[in-house]
C-alpha cells in the first residue's frame, strides 16, 4: 500500500467542492483578496468563506489580513502532495501492466 500523508483524505475533501476547486484553480494564478476570490459565485459571504476555512483547514491555502482587506494565498507543496501520491500509483500501476504485458507475450513465443 501507498505511503502518503495521513491528511491527503481531508485535501480531496477539500478539492472535491466544485466551489473550492475552482479557487484553488484561480490561486494557482496568484493570491486574491476574499472579494475577488467570491466574485464568480452566487452566495452569501458567510457560505463563501465557510469554503475558505475548509481550504485553509486542509492546508491548501493561507490568508493573511491587511488593514480592511483579507488576501488569499494557495500553498504549493499540498498540492505537491497530491501530485506525489499520484505519481506513485501511477508508477504501481504502469509496472503491473507491464508485467501483465510480458506474461501475456509468454503466450505468443509457445
Amino acid at each position: 500500500m501507498a505511503m502518503h500523508s495521513s491528511s491527503l483524505p481531508t485535501v480531496f475533501a477539500a478539492l472535491s467542492d466544485a466551489t473550492r476547486f475552482a479557487v484553488v484553480e484561480r490561486l494557482i494564478a496568484g493570491p486574491a483578496s476574499v472579494s475577488d476570490l467570491a466574485a464568480p459565485f452566487s452566495m452569501a459571504g458567510p457560505s463563501f468563506l465557510k469554503h475558505l476555512r475548509v481550504l485553509e483547514d486542509a492546508g491548501l491555502v493561507s490568508s493573511e489580513k491587511t488593514g480592511r482587506v483579507r488576501t488569499v494565498t494557495l500553498v504549493p507543496a499540498r498540492l505537491n502532495d497530491v501530485a506525489d501520491w499520484f505519481a506513485w500509483h501511477r508508477r504501481e500501476w504502469d509496472a503491473r501492466f507491464d508485467r501483465l504485458g510480458a506474461l501475456l507475450n509468454e503466450g505468443d513465443d509457445q
